[in-house]
């Protein structure tokens, strides 16, 4: 996956009811670090990364590229939203000359269950359209990720067939 290409970046942080959506700043570190090292997390992107890897390879102000956002609640960071090109070589494309917006996301696991992901992404999105009108926007989750797959209730999406989906792993900031 590439990156989103030309925009003005970052953008002012968008709020929602509970949250901040904002470029990355150094305080976060430590919670990046935390998302690729859990072991949950890393259930659903391909496995967790050593926590001393990821400490000698994350610089000290992560994620600071186009189309990343960083959930932050209350001051902290809880997780973080993509948008990346989804590369021609990956199936499932909703255009003939592929390239569109891919949505991704990740939560601390102790910010699980709360409506945080639909809310983020759902300003992200709202971004999204404004910046890029009438660009489509794909997601792709493994089916193991039980409380996003179609008819799950939190987000409609459409199933690629198994094994047709190579899910790579998110990289790190």
């Amino acid at each position: 996956m590439t990156e989103l290409g030309p925009l003005d970046w970052p953008p002012a942080p968008l709020r929602t009811e509970r949250l901040v959506l904002r470029a990355s700043e150094a305080r976060d570190r430590a919670a990046f670090i935390e998302l690729f090292a859990s072991p949950k997390v890393g259930t659903y992107v391909g496995g967790a990364r050593p926590r001393a890897e990821l400490e000698r390879a994350v610089p000290e102000m992560p994620g600071r590229r186009s189309g990343l956002f960083v959930i932050d609640l209350d001051g902290a960071m809880i997780g973080m939203v993509t948008l990346d090109r989804r590369g021609a070589e990956c199936p499932g494309h909703v255009r003939p000359e592929a390239e569109e917006a891919e949505l991704g996301y990740m939560l601390l696991p102790q910010a699980w269950g709360c409506g945080y992901a639909a809310e983020a992404c759902t300003a992200v999105l709202g971004w999204f359209a404004d910046a890029h009108p009438g660009e489509p926007v794909v997601l792709c989750t493994q089916t193991a990720n039980e409380g996003h797959v179609p008819g799950s209730g939190h987000v409609e999406i459409e199933v690629p067939e198994p094994g047709t989906h190579p899910y790579p792993r998110p990289h790190a900031p």
